[in-house]
């Protein structure tokens, strides 16, 4: 029978081997396998832990290897790596059970040779404990202790200066909260908190966002009958925020052009009390049916999907109240919730902020004249931010800035986010 630590190593094996994202490669095994719900959990600690320490696990058990730690079999370095995860970040599990129960997996996955090294060096790795290198370098120190390669540490030093770059190095680390957004259109957040805490989960209120709560001990949300009955939907806080700066109005025709997973066109239904029209479009017929089914739970009947590929939308869609252009984009801000794209390559991220504009650029063709376009990204990096709107802004002089650009820097509690606000010129009337 599979075991907790069986899954993280089947998952993390197809991470590295075929380049999996870890919620797809773990909903994948849980729908073949069955586990228990503490099985569950802590398979997908081990591996969104290991991922997100992966820089920093492999510096430890280096120090106890007499070879280089890229010659060791992938089988092999991936249980060590669950190991030592267990050994150092993991508080509830003894150390003689994370020893033994690699020692039994290398030997499970065809790799018995290994034991012996195996159980030698994560003895060592615990004996020794966590101590961080403080050398003259503050980079390569950071890219250690936060398990981010070095030129993503100089890019966020460079970008926003050393405090705000540790800031957001450290809330790439650990749990994030859980936001929902209250469906206005059936209920109040008051009485949606009573139906949460009758069933024994725990709500706190965001004073910035009256209609945001973050869920506490909740586990599988679908499970929940406040879901299953459109009470809510998941949406973090800068999703959010980003929602409330597009400031949707009743009777609005609002187009959502990157729309996926959804989140904002939800929002800006609510805001708009179910009354005008968005029309939700992605570029994956996939994806605009997870958006329809969830418009149908949540009541949302002025929502539309489109699958279409935005930078065309402006071929069949024209004068727009608003317009929403959360463009695809490194995700550099949501490293904590998704630990895999700090290994992203960097030559990759490079290319988008040309993508990004081209997008931004079609799209505004749908904007009516004293309109609103928003673009919006996950993304910390003034390449693919500031700088896509500043080009914008300057190739397109029927356009104007309203008030800031706005950067969220992460802090633990929110994803980072960029949201700027701009709005196309009223034309004049001919003398």
């Amino acid at each position: 029978m599979a075991t907790a630590r069986d899954c993280a190593f089947d998952v993390l094996q197809k991470m590295e081997r075929d380049g999996a994202y870890s919620t797809v490669a773990l909903r994948s095994y849980f729908s073949r396998t069955e586990l228990s719900p503490q099985d569950i959990q802590l398979a997908t600690a081990l591996v969104f832990g290991v991922t997100e320490r992966k820089l920093t696990l492999d510096y430890f058990l280096a120090k106890h290897l007499s070879q280089p730690i890229k010659k060791l079999k992938p089988q092999v370095l991936t249980i060590l790596r669950i190991g030592a995860y267990q050994l150092l970040f993991m508080d509830k599990i003894p150390a003689s059970a994370a020893v033994n129960e690699a020692v039994k997996s290398v030997k499970k996955n065809g790799c018995a040779f290994a034991a012996g090294l195996v159980n030698a060096v994560l003895r060592k790795v615990a004996a020794a404990g966590v101590t961080y290198p403080q050398t003259d370098n503050p980079v390569y120190d950071c890219s250690i202790r936060y398990s981010c390669p070095e030129w993503l540490v100089s890019h966020f030093i460079t970008a926003y200066g050393m405090q705000s770059a540790e800031q957001i190095l450290s809330a790439s680390q650990g749990e994030n909260h859980l936001y929902i957004r209250v469906n206005t259109l059936k209920t109040t957040t008051d009485a949606l908190r009573s139906v949460l805490q009758n069933d024994g989960i725990e709500t706190v209120c965001v004073e910035d966002l009256p209609n945001a709560l973050i869920l506490k001990n909740v586990g599988d949300i679908t499970r929940l009958q406040a879901f299953a009955d459109g009470l809510f939907f998941v949406q973090d806080y800068s999703s959010q925020l980003c929602c409330e700066m597009l400031d949707a109005q009743e009777g609005d025709f609002l187009v959502d052009c990157c729309a996926a997973p959804g989140g904002k066109s939800f929002t800006s239904c609510c805001k708009m009390n179910n009354r005008g029209k968005v029309l939700s479009c992605d570029l994956h017929p996939f994806k605009t049916d997870m958006i329809s089914e969830n418009a149908k739970r949540l009541g949302l009947t002025c929502l539309q999907t489109v699958c279409s590929d935005a930078v065309y939308l402006k071929n069949t869609v024209k004068n727009a109240d608003r317009v929403l252009c959360d463009v695809p984009c490194s995700g550099l801000g949501v490293i904590g919730r998704k630990p895999e794209i700090r290994y992203k390559d960097k030559t990759e991220i490079d290319l988008l902020p040309a993508l990004q504009l081209k997008i931004l650029t079609s799209c505004s063709e749908m904007v009516k004249s004293g309109g609103i376009l928003v673009y919006s990204t996950c993304t910390l990096n003034p390449a693919e931010n500031e700088d896509v709107c500043s080009a914008f802004l300057q190739n397109n002089p029927s356009f104007e800035a309203v008030g800031s650009f706005l950067t969220v820097i992460p802090d633990g509690t929110k994803d980072g986010f960029f949201v700027a606000k701009m709005r196309k010129k009223a034309e004049e009337a001919p003398c």
